[in-house]
C-alpha cells in the first residue's frame, strides 16, 4: 500500500494572502509578546542582581522560573502568530487560546512572590 502524498507546500503559500492590515496587526501582537518575553528576562536580571539581601537560593529561583517563562513567552508568541496567519490564510475562525489565563495567573504569581520577598526578605 502507498500512503496518500501530502502537499508539500508551505503554509505560508497556501490559501488567500491575507488583508496586509491584518496580517500586520498580527506581527504588532507576535511583538508585543516579545516585548513581554524581554521584559520577563529583564526582571529575571534585575531579581538576580539587585537583591544580594534575599536568600539566594530563593532569588536565583525565582530568576530562573523568570528566564523559563520568558522562554516560554518566546516559543508561544510564534506559535499563536502562525495559528493566527494560517487562520486568516485560509479563512477560517481564529484559534481560541487558553494561555492568555496562564500567562495572567503567572505575572499574577509572580507579584505575590515579589511582594512576599519585598515584605519579608
Amino acid at each position: 500500500m502507498t500512503t496518500p502524498r501530502q502537499d508539500k507546500t508551505p503554509w505560508w503559500s497556501q490559501g488567500k494572502t491575507p488583508d496586509y492590515r491584518f496580517s500586520l496587526a498580527n506581527e504588532r501582537t507576535f511583538l508585543a509578546w516579545i516585548r513581554t518575553a524581554l521584559a520577563f528576562l529583564a526582571g529575571a536580571v534585575g531579581i538576580d542582581q539587585f537583591t544580594v539581601h534575599i536568600d539566594p537560593l530563593v532569588r536565583q529561583g525565582l530568576a530562573l522560573l523568570l528566564v523559563v517563562c520568558a522562554a516560554w513567552l518566546g516559543g508561544l508568541a510564534y506559535r499563536r502568530w502562525v495559528s493566527n496567519e494560517k487562520a486568516m490564510r485560509q479563512e477560517s475562525d481564529m484559534p481560541y487560546t487558553p494561555m492568555l489565563l496562564i500567562v495572567t495567573l503567572f505575572i499574577t504569581l509572580i507579584a505575590i512572590a515579589l511582594a512576599a520577598m519585598i515584605l519579608f526578605g
